[in-house]
């Protein structure tokens, strides 16, 4: 039995007018989200396994993190290419194809001996993971009827909640007591899991006609994307740059030991499941409001790391902030960017998407040099800075927009006059 006989593409267009539309994959749908926390494990595995990893390949704190680099640099690269590249292909070999590259990444990772191997792993890892994004919404629009669409999303990116909450802990865990490959063995296996459920669950999708590139240059030229784009690169950059070298402040400045980071990650991460609530009710209201509040509290909680790191209570509760805060950013940025091109809003996602790996890679960056250069809570620094012009700028923004509506407000009685 193939896929196509387990689910049907709810808006296909073959289905004759009239008749009723084909249930929802909702089978596939959770094989996506499956994908989707495959992936956030793998990306998030190296900040807290940093340290062992550098370790065991001979290399600095510094270099190894540049793992993280290599995969955003090339995720930033395949997610516009990958639906024009493959725009051919049935939608479900595709990602058939980004969910075996996951996996042999991982497969990579686990046999690396130095840190080229270990890059070209993570390369892979972002080929995977930026095509992967670029296609899940398109699909999950072709596998249940619009007006589930919401719900079905809201499945896809449980994945990310729950890698987000699981991931760091479990990789610190997993880390002192098997050793930092153990992490990645089990990430491949729950990339092979996602991979044999989709294999059986996705249905047969027909290759639609592949977006335009060129596109992508007229939206980033809109002033108010724009903005949002640079608000992207100064938060994110400064969050990846003090997130991936922070297992190196809890050793060396905070003095904890593996159980206490694995519980300080956790709690980072437990606190960001809640944040995306938050930062979703604020975007509803005004998504420049989740963006200010995220930020605001990613700049307060690496101000105190800097300022207050030997304190072990003040470092938990700035982490459980900090992850709280980092979780209403990207909720917050996805809608601002879409609803100042809400007639582009699938190339303003993409090149959001595009940006934030941008912001990842220049964090890692950043980071790993200060961190070689200045010490392990130097990356904090520059995440409190980055992340304090970030709300300067949301800040600025929210201001220009009153005083414009307060324009057009006072122009109105004259108008009416004439």
């Amino acid at each position: 039995m193939d896929g196509s006989t387990l689910a049907r593409p709810a808006q296909d267009a073959a289905t004759p007018a009239g008749e009723p539309e084909a249930p929802a994959a909702w089978i596939a749908i959770g094989a996506l989200a499956l994908g989707v926390f495959a992936l956030v494990t793998s990306e998030f595995l190296p900040a807290s396994v940093l340290t062992p990893l550098a370790a065991d390949l001979g290399v600095s704190v510094g270099a190894a993190g540049q793992a993280v680099t290599a995969t955003a640099v090339v995720g930033a690269i395949a997610a516009p290419l990958t639906p024009v590249l493959t725009g051919r292909l049935d939608r479900r070999l595709v990602m058939w194809g980004l969910m075996a590259l996951l996996c042999a990444s991982n497969l990579l990772t686990v046999f690396a001996v130095n840190l080229p191997m270990l890059l070209v792993a993570r390369i892979l890892l972002g080929a995977s993971l930026g095509g992967f994004w670029s296609m899940a919404a398109a699909l999950a629009m072709r596998l249940v009827p619009a007006k589930a669409l919401p719900r079905a999303m809201s499945i896809v990116f449980t994945g990310v909640s729950v890698a987000t909450v699981s991931a760091a802990p479990v990789g610190a865990y997993v880390s002192n007591t098997l050793g930092w490959r153990a992490a990645f063995v089990i990430s491949g296996v729950v990339g092979g899991a996602a991979l044999l459920a989709q294999v059986l669950t996705l249905p047969r999708l027909a290759p639609t006609a592949p977006p335009k590139l060129g596109g992508l240059l007229q939206v980033a030229r809109r002033p108010s994307v724009a903005v949002a784009l640079i608000g992207v690169l100064l938060v994110i950059s400064g969050h990846f740059a003090g997130f991936t070298y922070v297992r190196p402040v809890l050793e060396q400045v905070t003095h904890l030991g593996v159980g206490a980071i694995s519980l300080v990650l956790l709690a980072f991460g437990v606190a960001g499941f809640f944040g995306n609530f938050a930062g979703a009710f604020l975007a509803e209201r005004d998504p420049r409001l989740a963006v200010l509040g995220g930020a605001g509290l990613v700049a307060v909680s690496a101000l105190a790391i800097v300022t207050l790191g030997v304190a072990p209570a003040v470092v938990a509760v700035a982490m459980t902030a900090w992850g709280f805060g980092f979780a209403m950013l990207p909720v917050g940025f996805q809608a601002w960017a879409t609803s100042e091109a809400s007639d582009q809003a699938e190339l303003a996602g993409g090149l959001l998407t595009s940006t934030f790996q941008v912001a990842i890679a220049m964090g890692a960056v950043f980071g790993g040099v200060l961190v070689d250069h200045l010490g392990a809570v130097s990356a904090s620094a520059y995440a409190a800075l980055t992340a304090t012009l970030g709300v300067g700028l949301v800040l600025a923004v929210r201001r220009a927009r009153q005083a414009t509506s307060q324009q057009a407000a006072d122009l109105k009685p004259c108008e009416a006059c004439s």
